[in-house]
């Protein structure tokens, strides 16, 4: 039967959108039932909005048509002149009551909404910097923007402009319904005959609306992945004249999104004239048979009246109601899409009995680990190594060896398939991650600066930190004299990607950054390469500062800087193929010592080239 449909069964996905955000939903309360209290009132002041006419035809203009049932007195006995003054000011009154109450229902509403999405917001950024980095590869940056952002702001907008009118029309249909039986039921059936129609329309164009509207999603996160990917990688792109590539996949992306826009527009507009058909046919119905009955004495003028504006403003909201229903499901597709990545479960995440790490003596164990970010492509093997506290460890080897994977793994930014890594002796997994991950400090090859002041991307190794250990930090990793020379010192903004500062300027702020943690193992991950000599030497002496005391971990592939090193761990194809001191690993002849004379000779090569030069 057409009178069992529910909202759900119009919009699906509802009911898990309002489960899934009750908690948000519920802390606003106070504001919804404000807001609840003024769309009653609303409503009410909508249903007496026609009686004033009515009491002027059925008193004044046909003092004798007004039936037994409605015969008051004080309106019978009433002047003429004092009543349609009364009359009229009544009208006022109910339009004043009408927009007061509609007011306080959509502030309260904008307001509650607000505080709901601004929390909802907050929630999935602070989910999606706990996701794993497995999670972070696969998924395009372009796409998580777009979910962040339009798809939170477009709940917002459906909230307010699109769901609670919705509500106000369909209480006001509801309630005006019940007064039309109320006054002559066989009217208010002739005017709802051509309601289910109306509903099986709607439902069947809600529908197509909600999968195009997917579809159109889809493409304008694809947009925001092309456009994201190509301004992250500009160089890149105007070096290898992509511009035009970039720009077909974009247009075509963007002329997709027009054409499903335009589906969804002529989806609404047909649902729009199917309603207006609708109500004409039942206005004229009810008119065919509301005179004949106002003829026969059964109803009045004013009885008719009320009917056919009870129906027009009733039945009139389902003109917009297919650009609300459009809406409202595009903005379940957004709060679907929303609600899609909060399902998303970290790949490493505290155990329920996780501890806080104590402080570390730095004593390094990897046990049997195996590691693949594809099941049947592993790129750990069976690894096993140790570090004692305070010793100085070099990683070296082809490049695709596992070195920089196994230092995530230190870091627990993926845990092993099999194995253990402990330090001090403790399994990683039995540590809180974050208690872990403050103990260890890292300098990447391409170390990323935030946009904001260098004094702050210092800090940011240790919140909390105050303006003498920034500067102290500073100073260990030789930039402090450089950082003083620019034009606010420290106060000096960051662009994105730190991109004011030369390369060799920009690993001494992260050196900085690292040093100020104060951590007992330190990672560096290729920290030299790409530097000029000059900007490589202070570098180096920074570096040296840095990993005083502490366990060090060296990614290299420049074999004279491991030279000195307490241990050189040769890893190719995942496996610790060789592990010892350097001139333990020259007298084996085996791959490292190949490699070794190898860079020597290639070295020497350059150097010979640069003399005849």
């Amino acid at each position: 039967m057409p009178w069992t449909f529910t909202p759900t069964q119009i919009f699906p996905g509802m009911r898990t959108v309002f489960l899934q955000f009750w908690p948000q939903i519920r802390k606003e309360k106070a504001l919804i039932l404000v807001s609840i209290l003024g769309l009653v009132v609303e409503v009410f002041a909508r249903l007496l909005g026609p009686w004033p006419l009515k009491l002027i035809f059925d008193y004044v203009l046909l003092p004798d048509a007004h039936t037994a049932e409605l015969d008051l007195p004080f309106l019978r006995d009433a002047s003429p002149t004092l009543l349609v003054l009364l009359l009229s000011l009544s009208i006022v009154a109910t339009a004043a009551l009408s927009s007061v109450s509609a007011y306080i229902s959509i502030v309260s509403m904008s307001i509650a909404a607000s505080r709901i999405i601004t929390e909802i917001r907050s929630q999935l950024y602070a989910h999606l910097q706990r996701l794993s980095l497995a999670f972070h590869y696969q998924a395009k940056s372009g796409d998580l923007l777009t979910r962040i952002t339009s798809d939170i702001d477009r709940l917002r907008d459906v909230t307010v402009n699109h769901a609670l009118p919705l509500i106000i029309n369909l209480l006001t249909l509801v309630s005006m319904v019940a007064v039309m039986f109320w006054m002559d039921w066989e009217l208010a059936l002739i005017a709802l005959a051509v309601f289910p129609i109306f509903l099986l329309s709607t439902l069947k164009i809600t529908k197509r609306i909600r999968q195009v509207a997917k579809r159109q999603r889809r493409r304008e996160s694809a947009m925001a992945a092309t456009a994201a990917e190509s301004m992250g990688a500009i160089k890149v792109v105007q070096a290898l004249s992509l511009e035009n590539l970039l720009e077909q996949v974009f247009a075509h992306d963007n002329r997709k999104s027009l054409e499903e826009s335009a589906r969804t527009q002529q989806f609404s507009a047909g649902l729009k004239r199917t309603a207006e058909i609708l109500v004409a046919i039942a206005t004229a119905l009810v008119l065919w048979r509301g005179v004949y009955l106002v003829q026969r004495g059964s109803a009045t003028p004013g009885d008719l009246l009320v009917f056919i504006t009870y129906l027009k403003t009733a039945f009139k909201p389902t003109r917009e109601l297919a650009k609300q229903m459009a809406k409202i499901t595009r903005g379940i597709v957004s709060a679907e899409r929303v609600i899609d990545l909060l399902k998303v479960e970290p790949a490493v995440q505290d155990a329920k009995d996780a501890i806080i790490a104590p402080p570390f003596r730095g004593a390094i164990s990897f046990r049997n680990v195996s590691f693949a970010y594809q099941i049947d492509q592993p790129i750990l093997k069976d690894l096993n190594f140790k570090v004692q506290p305070g010793q100085r460890i070099a990683l070296v080897g082809p490049s695709g060896g596992g070195k920089s994977t196994l230092v995530s793994l230190l870091l627990r930014l993926y845990d092993p398939q099999l194995g253990q890594i402990l330090i001090d002796g403790q399994d990683l997994r039995d540590y809180q991650l974050e208690s872990l991950r403050n103990q260890i400090s890292i300098v990447l090859q391409d170390s990323i600066l935030f946009g904001t002041s260098i004094r702050d991307n210092i800090a940011y190794g240790a919140l909390g930190a105050t303006d003498a250990e920034v500067r102290k930090a500073a100073q260990l990793a030789n930039a402090h004299d450089f950082i003083m020379d620019l034009p606010n010192g420290y106060d000096t903004m960051m662009s994105e990607r730190g991109v004011t500062l030369s390369g060799g300027q920009r690993q001494r702020v992260a050196i900085a950054r690292a040093a100020i943690r104060k951590a007992p193992i330190v990672i560096l991950d290729e920290p030299t390469v790409g530097l000029d000599n000059k900007s490589e030497q202070a570098v180096s002496e920074a570096l040296n500062r840095l990993a005083q005391n502490s366990t060090t971990i060296l990614i290299t592939h420049d074999l004279s800087a491991s030279r000195n090193f307490d241990q050189i761990l040769y890893i190719e194809s995942g496996q610790a193929l060789e592990q010892g001191t350097h001139s333990e690993l020259m007298q084996k002849g085996q791959h490292y010592a190949a490699l070794y004379q190898l860079q020597s000779a290639v070295d020497t090569d350059h150097f010979s080239q640069s003399i005849e030069l």
